[in-house]
């Protein structure tokens, strides 16, 4: 459908005129009517682009300025523990009972230690569901978006969707590992590449602290391997 502008209205309205001339008040009703639809377009252009100016600031503030970055950024930075985050003033960590629905669905769903979930999630977002890594890793598990693509996460934003994909991770890569909990942490911040070179845990001075503060975290019984 061709979208009818002001200047076309006009034309209409002067040729229609033109070919069979209406008494002067019905020509007046004719062009009052025909003015005010003209003066509701208008409006309309006007709120449209009110409403995109907006939209623009909005991504503008979430992104960056065009061609700063591809992934979803929020100031100001923070650091929780060796995970460096961005986050936004509204990107409050999640209250204790919903992290704790979130940890006990998706473990009993990849059969995966609560415990083990939970210290993977608090070190790598503090509970932030909109947490974001200066590396683009996104929300409480920190997906990368290729991750996030393979795992078939529809919104890594979303909590229940990203703890699930984490929680299926978290399995693949204890069953790649033989159960070694230090390969299996290590893998996940570092990627199974670095742990596959190393053959261990990668002299990598973040994924080495990574993989210790989880570990303090669990206590004894979780320092070398879990089944």
């Amino acid at each position: 459908m061709k979208t009818v502008t002001i200047r076309m209205l006009r034309a209409v309205l002067a040729t229609a005129a033109a070919a069979a001339p209406l008494p002067a008040q019905n020509a007046a009703d004719v062009r009052a009517a025909m003015e005010a639809s003209i003066g509701k377009q208008r409006a309309a252009v006007s709120a449209t682009g009110d409403s995109l100016a907006r939209q623009r600031a909005s991504l503008e503030k979430q992104t960056g300025p065009p061609g700063q970055s591809r992934f979803f950024l929020l100031p100001p930075p923070g650091e929780l523990g060796a995970a460096k985050v961005l986050a936004s003033a509204d990107c409050a960590p999640l209250p204790a009972s919903e992290v704790d629905a979130l940890v006990e669905n998706a473990a009993e769903r990849h059969d995966v230690d609560q415990a083990v979930l939970r210290g993977v999630m608090r070190q790598e977002s503090g509970f932030r569901p909109c947490a974001v890594s200066a590396k683009g890793a996104m929300g409480l598990m920190q997906l990368m978006p290729a991750t996030a693509v393979h795992l078939g996460v529809p919104n890594p934003f979303n909590p229940a969707e990203n703890v699930d994909a984490g929680a299926k991770l978290l399995k693949e890569l204890l069953a790649r590992y033989g159960g070694d909990l230090s390969l299996t942490l290590g893998a996940y911040n570092a990627g199974p590449a670095e742990v596959d070179a190393a053959a261990g845990v990668p002299e990598i001075p973040e994924t080495q602290d990574y993989v210790k503060r989880i570990l303090s975290s669990l206590g004894a019984t979780f320092r070398k391997s879990i089944n």
